[in-house]
This record gives structure tokens, C-alpha cells and sequence, in this order.
């Protein structure tokens, strides 16, 4: 007999899977090619993996403990940001560009782990809960970050500077942050809610 929360606790983990997976290709590049925006997105990767894993172990709790989760999400959502922060600032400090072609190709393959992450999750995006809502939020997000770290790649060849790179990581972090205070907003009426 088919059950949807099994459903979408195969859903969870494989997602938490696929992330981790390239969050351990996209950090090892963003270190050797010394990229803001590839340092900001592979950071969003572990924070997807968490995401999920939490997600996974919270999925069978009572309402108001998930909204509890789900501000818990909201937190570990802005950790992403505030570490592109500072690799954005040393990297003003020292302007080398990263290389081009590793920026666009890693962030090309992101984008195609963020689109099948994305649509794995899709048929769960209007779940009445804040913990599903801030997954899929996360992967949808993701796939945007990656559109505009291939721009930032083909922007570096044409101007040779560290700017667009700088710039495409400091939109992810603004990006987080509205995600971070869309699910905040959610689990806290669903707290409210689930304590009447």
C-alpha cells in the first residue's frame, strides 16, 4: 500500500545524499580556485544535506514539535550566508579572479544536481509544514544561485576581475536570507497555531 510519508522520507534522503555528495566536489574547487560564489553555494549544500537530514528525523513528530524544527531550519539557513560574508571580504582584501571555466562547468554541474534535487521535492512544495516547505525552498533557490555563478563565470573571462564572483556570492546570501525569514514566518504560525 502506498504511504506518503515513506514517500517522502525516500524523497528526504536521497536528497540529503545528492547534496552532501556535491557538497564535497564544489568545496574542494571553491578552495583551490579561491571563489566566493562557489565557497557560498557548496556551504548552501551541507546546509541542504542538514536541512533534509533533519527533516527526515522530524517527519513522524507531533505538529508543534516540527514548528519548532522549522525555526531551528530558519536559523541553520542564514549559517551559509554569514560565512560568505567573510570569504566575500577576504576576498576584496586579495582581488585574484578564480579561473573561469572551473567556476562555470562546477556551477553547471550544481545546477543540474539543484534541478533533480528540485524536482524530486516538487510534488511535496505545498506541504502544509514549514520544515518541507524550507527543502524545497532550499533546492529551488539553489538552482537560481547556480544561473548566476555561470554568469559570474562568463563575467570573469570578459572583465578578468574578482567582482562578479564577489557579487554572484552576495546574492546567494541575500537569497538565503529571505528563505530563512519566508520559513521563520511559517513555523512560527504553526507554532502559534499548534499551541491553540
Amino acid at each position: 500500500m502506498f504511504n506518503p510519508k515513506d514517500s517522502l522520507r525516500h524523497a528526504v534522503a536521497l536528497v540529503a545524499i545528492i547534496n552532501l555528495a556535491y557538497f564535497g566536489i564544489e568545496f574542494t574547487v571553491a578552495l583551490n580556485i579561491q571563489s566566493v560564489s562557489l565557497f557560498a553555494d557548496s556551504i548552501d549544500f551541507l546546509e541542504d544535506a542538514a536541512v533534509n537530514l533533519l527533516i527526515l528525523v522530524a517527519i513522524g513528530w507531533s505538529f508543534y514539535k516540527r514548528s519548532i524544527v522549522g525555526m531551528l531550519l530558519a536559523a541553520i539557513l542564514l549559517a551559509p550566508g554569514i560565512a560568505t560574508l567573510w570569504v566575500a571580504w577576504e576576498k576584496i582584501d586579495f582581488p585574484i579572479p578564480p579561473d573561469p571555466m572551473s567556476l562555470g562547468l562546477t556551477a553547471l554541474g550544481a545546477l543540474m544536481i539543484n534541478i533533480l534535487c528540485a524536482f524530486i521535492l516538487a510534488r511535496f512544495r505545498h506541504h502544509r509544514t514549514s520544515i518541507i516547505r524550507a527543502a524545497y525552498l532550499s533546492a529551488r533557490n539553489d538552482a537560481i544561485a547556480n544561473i548566476a555563478i555561470i554568469a559570474a563565470g562568463i563575467a570573469t573571462v570578459v572583465t578578468v576581475s574578482v567582482w562578479p564572483d564577489v557579487i554572484a556570492g552576495l546574492g546567494i546570501f541575500v537569497m538565503n536570507l529571505d528563505a530563512a525569514r519566508e520559513v521563520f514566518l511559517a513555523a512560527r504560525a504553526e507554532h502559534a497555531a499548534a499551541k491553540v
